[in-house]
């Protein structure tokens, strides 16, 4: 402990306490007089570093922050008598007390929910009844924000999906109806546009993704459970996180607190400009936990910038299936390390099947820029123009090759390429003469149409089965050699040993699909 020239503690080490009452237990406890107190706090005081506020920076967004009501059209559901019916939790109008909102909503409208008799009201005889289109009733509430001074607002796909009409309501109670001018479920975003009638809105800039750290103050604005414009604050709690929502996968993650209703509603730097679109949360109880996801930057402003212009999202197209590059595959093939995208199967006719990609290449390189997994690739290719060339670096029979690919464009329908999305018809097994291949937990017979091999059996305690192989899925290739008999597999893990492999890569197709597992060969004759 540094001490004064008299052995008492130094000022700076009693200025170290967070408190008052702090203060006073140290002085007590070292024997500075009681009186020399206050002096130490009001020193605390004045060299207290300033407590950070987010007032500033909140007066400025928050205009340009709007909660988003989605409307549709929502039929009552008809009763025995071809009317309609209101049943609130099981309880009548007579249930609920005079001053309770729905009562107080029907008499401003001149409908009394009850009739003279003190029955309940039924609707639906009107315009709007049996066989009628339906009111337009509110169906979703989320949040938004202007990415323009002409009335363009960003928010979430999930928001306005199943929506027919759109209002925005500005900070200031302003309701101005939207119009839906374009959404991508892949990304999850989607712009709305608002007539101001010449009005110039107040709007936010997108951040640069390069200047946003781990440990970064962000602020979120929104319309959590409907409340209206909320401001919260945390930090950037991660970056690239995967939550298993799709390829283009690359989330920040921050602490503030986002609920029900702050979807597509901005998170801001202190510069008030947005680093992401809250998008999703981890939540066991349905409330913040302190895990919430946003859609970076990055991500958004190309995206948005499309659908602007065109109201859909053209993405370049390469048409492989692709998986990640564990570090048993790496083994297998003779990578030094797991990264790449894996080549499942080229569908035919794509893009990469005509430049000559084969089920088994690893895609390691995109125009020389190192790809470090399957989603890695998928998100580059995606943010690609359809009709770019592209040069891929391949890993192919433990060389390297060089590929030149003119990419397609993604169909509408087109799911994106990923191991589990690809489904395929499930080869039909047939009975044959089973041989079992000890070693690897498997056993296996022929195909009927004597293309690859019928696992008709599977040890439950193997590395086989720790991988997923189940019974009724079909060995296609081994160390992307096809097989169409137990010699087959055999003699080419025989020659994986010779060349110093220890694990050998096996195709397996079931119904969901084509995958590559690692498997190993230890002890193979």
């Amino acid at each position: 402990m540094l001490k004064n020239f008299n052995g008492r503690p130094s000022l700076a080490t009693v200025l170290k306490a967070s408190t008052v009452a702090g203060i006073a237990a140290a002085v007590l406890a070292t024997g500075v007089p009681l009186e020399i107190t206050r002096s130490y706090a009001e020193a605390v005081k004045v060299q207290a570093p300033a407590v950070p506020s987010f007032a500033n920076v909140v007066d400025a967004v928050s205009p340009a922050v709007v909660s988003v009501r989605v409307e549709n059209r929502v039929n009552p559901v008809a009763d025995n008598n071809d009317g309609f019916s209101f049943d609130f939790n099981g309880r009548g109008f007579d249930d609920l007390p005079d001053d309770h909102p729905l009562k107080r909503f029907f008499r401003q409208f001149g409908q009394d929910p009850n009739d003279q008799q003190g029955h309940s009201r039924r609707f639906g005889q009107g315009p709007n009844g049996p066989g009628g289109k339906g009111r337009l009733r509110p169906v979703a509430q989320g949040s938004g924000f202007f990415i323009s001074e002409d009335g363009y607002i960003v928010t979430n796909n999930h928001v306005v999906s199943d929506g027919q009409a759109f209002v925005a309501v500005m900070n200031d109670g302003t309701e101005l109806d939207a119009k839906l001018i374009g959404k991508d479920p892949r990304t999850d975003l989607a712009v709305l546009k608002v007539d101001g009638k010449g009005k110039k809105f107040t709007y936010v800039n997108w951040a640069d993704d390069n200047n946003v750290r781990v440990g970064d103050w962000v602020v979120a604005v929104g319309n959590p459970f409907g409340l209206g414009g909320t401001v919260t604050a945390g930090i950037v709690s991660a970056r690239g996180r995967d939550i298993g929502s799709g390829p283009y996968d690359d989330y920040l993650q921050v602490d503030a607190a986002v609920n029900r209703g702050n979807s597509g509603g901005p998170t801001f730097n202190l510069s008030g400009e947005v680093v992401g679109i809250n998008t999703a949360i981890f939540s066991p109880s349905g409330g913040s936990v302190g895990i919430a996801f946003a859609i970076p930057a990055s991500t958004a402003k190309d995206v948005v910038a499309d659908l602007m212009k065109d109201g859909q999202v053209s993405r370049g197209w390469l048409g492989v299936q692709i998986q990640p590059v564990t570090k048993d595959i790496a083994e297998s093939i003779g990578l030094s390390e797991p990264s790449g995208a894996l080549v499942v199967a080229p569908q035919a006719g794509s893009p990469g099947d005509k430049a000559g990609m084969k089920a088994g290449d690893v895609v390691t390189a995109l125009n020389g820029e190192t790809v470090k997994d399957a989603r890695d690739l998928s998100r580059r290719i995606g943010a690609m123009q359809p009709g770019s060339k592209v040069e891929l670096s391949v890993w192919r029979g433990g060389k390297a090759q060089s590929l030149t690919v003119e990419l397609g464009t993604l169909p509408a329908d087109q799911k994106d390429a990923n191991a589990d999305d690809d489904n395929q018809p499930q080869q039909p097994q047939a009975p044959a003469s089973e041989r079992a291949l000890a070693d690897l937990g498997l056993t296996v017979g022929p195909s009927d149409d004597g293309k690859g091999l019928a696992i008709t059996g599977i040890d439950p305690d193997s590395d086989a089965a720790d991988k997923g192989i189940k019974e009724g899925e079909k060995i296609t290739s081994v160390n992307n050699q096809e097989v169409s008999s137990p010699d087959d597999v055999v003699k080419v893990l025989n020659q994986a040993k010779k060349d110093g492999r220890t694990r050998a890569l096996f195709q397996i197709q079931s119904s969901e699909g084509s995958r590559f597992v690692a498997l190993p060969i230890n002890g193979q004759g």
